[in-house]
């Protein structure tokens, strides 16, 4: 059997973070399948250590453009493959095979407002569309995103199979004192801080974190930092804005994106990890957080309650006065921080990548021979 993979987004957050952990887990498990990844041409490197049976197809058409619609099916006939997986929403319609499609998440349909025009609510609606409909099977990585595809579109829930995502190895790896101090004294961590990691998208909700962060600050805890971790922060000047607003310039350090080595021990180093997201169709940085052993404060909401279970603290995200309560809870109250710590350490551990990626192999067999 030849299978196609979609690898194009294989350096990205998010959607990156699924496609490296499939491909990593796939070439562990299966050495006799012919896998064919449609990828940039700077990824080929990476593609060929995967092993012998893994070969790189170039394809420079851009995600979500007019040209992916017609190039990626041309590169799926001219390589005869058996099935394509399309690890994200985008299942171009003119695919000449069987295909599976992950879906990870409805966010464009139940947050509108967050996409720049009408034009692209429109195409990422017939996008999710084409992807259920003509797919033979549908993936998702919670019960809360499969019941929102359910509520979108009428597909038989027998078609939908939800496969948990899980963490990087080396988030559960304790980094060496070395590596320790020296992010310690590059970025001048010397006072106790509380961390956000993730994507700076609207619906992360960072301008009620910056106001419950405020409110924090008030009485005894005025000594305690911000640390925001993402991309992209240019793009958002509200933030800055909510900065300035609560006079917390010399106390909100925006990193922009770190290395993943840096970003373990900013976890290890955190007194709490703040994940107030008003929406997720899994939310991987909390479990990374929990399995480097941090506290973990998250939103009620979505995909999340169903991740972290009993293992933090959850919140109404609406309510910058709850988020601040919640880390004024943590960062005073040292037996509540090991409650957490402990419950966190045992949640991470029940997630799998390897358990994962077997199952996802089992359904590329299921849908290429139904």
């Amino acid at each position: 059997m030849k299978i196609a993979i979609d690898a194009r987004k294989l350096r990205d957050y998010g959607i990156g973070t699924y496609v490296r952990n499939l491909l990593r887990h796939l070439s562990r498990i299966d050495n006799q399948t012919e896998y064919v990844l449609i990828c940039q041409p700077q990824d080929y490197g990476l593609i060929e250590e995967l092993g012998e049976n893994f070969r790189p197809v170039a394809e420079p058409a851009p995600p979500y453009s007019i040209r992916e619609q017609l190039l990626v099916p041309l590169d799926l006939r001219r390589e005869a493959v058996d099935l394509f997986h399309a690890p994200h929403y985008v299942l171009p319609p003119l695919t000449p095979c069987r295909s599976v499609v992950t879906i990870h998440d409805c966010i464009h349909l139940r947050f509108p407002q967050y996409l720049p025009n009408k034009l692209a609510y429109a195409y990422a609606r017939a996008s999710l569309w084409v992807a259920t409909h003509r797919s033979s099977r549908i993936m998702t990585v919670s019960e809360a995103s499969k019941r929102d595809i359910l509520r979108y579109f009428r597909v038989p829930e027998s078609k939908i199979d939800v496969i948990h995502n899980a963490i990087d190895e080396r988030f559960g790896e304790m980094p060496p004192v070395e590596e320790i101090e020296r992010v310690r004294e590059r970025y001048q961590l010397n006072d106790p801080f509380v961390l956000y990691a993730g994507n700076i998208k609207p619906h992360k909700n960072l301008e009620r974190l910056i106001e419950a962060f405020h409110m924090l600050r008030r009485g005894d805890l005025e000594h305690v930092k911000l640390l925001i971790i993402g991309d992209e922060i240019s793009k958002y000047a509200t933030l800055r804005r909510a900065v300035h607003k609560y006079k917390l310039h010399k106390h909100v350090r925006f990193f922009g994106f770190v290395p993943d080595r840096t970003l373990a021990v900013l976890y290890r180093l955190a007194g709490v990890f703040v994940f107030p997201s008003l929406y997720e169709g899994f939310g991987l940085p909390p479990l990374e957080a929990m399995a480097s052993g941090t506290p973990v404060i998250t939103s009620n909401v979505s995909s999340l309650p169903e991740v972290v279970g009993d293992a933090a603290l959850l919140v109404d995200p609406y309510q910058p006065e709850a988020i601040a309560d919640a880390m004024r809870r943590v960062l005073t109250d040292q037996a509540l921080r090991d409650d957490l710590v402990r419950k966190g350490l045992l949640r991470a551990g029940e997630f799998s990548w390897d358990r994962s990626v077997r199952r996802v192999r089992e359904i590329y067999e299921e849908a290429a021979h139904a």
